[in-house]
């Protein structure tokens, strides 16, 4: 058995794409300048066993950062924020709506059950001398039956 990465990550980026708020979206963490409008990068943040596996086969807990871009050169600045929001609705809807991302996993683990909870945190961020809005969205999947166990 092995971890269907490349199936995930579609299965993330489709989501998103599928909201109509996103100008582009990335596939890894940019280190340059992101686009206009608001920008999206899903990448993967962390990997581990989790506690609930079964006895023949290990499950994982694969740690997803989706991070919101958006320039704060912008107007009205007081628009910013309420835009970013209504993106993470959607996003957070369509990932709990697709709970199992159609099969793919045994699901999105909402509350944090097996590590981080489902969380979007704002922030600032400077790249290539501009300043931008961004929410960081942590976005935690359990795969069943990662890696088979040898007795």
């Amino acid at each position: 058995m092995a971890v269907d990465i490349d199936g995930v990550l579609n299965a993330l980026v489709s989501h998103a794409a599928a909201t109509g708020y996103l100008d582009q979206i990335n596939q890894h963490e940019p280190k340059n300048r992101p686009g206009h409008g608001i920008t999206a990068a899903v990448w993967i943040d962390h990997i581990r066993p989790v506690q609930s596996s079964g006895l023949d086969a290990t499950s994982t807990l694969l740690v997803f950062n989706i991070r919101l871009y958006t320039s704060t050169l912008q107007e009205p600045q007081d628009a910013i924020d309420p835009e970013m929001v209504r993106v993470i609705d959607a996003l957070f809807t369509a990932y709990i709506g697709d709970f199992t991302l159609g099969g793919l996993v045994r699901g999105i683990d909402v509350r944090g059950v097996e590590g981080p909870p489902l969380d979007g945190q704002a922030g600032y961020l400077k790249q290539d001398e501009v300043l931008y809005r961004v929410f960081t969205i942590t976005l935690p999947v359990v795969v069943n039956d990662a890696w088979d166990e040898e007795a």
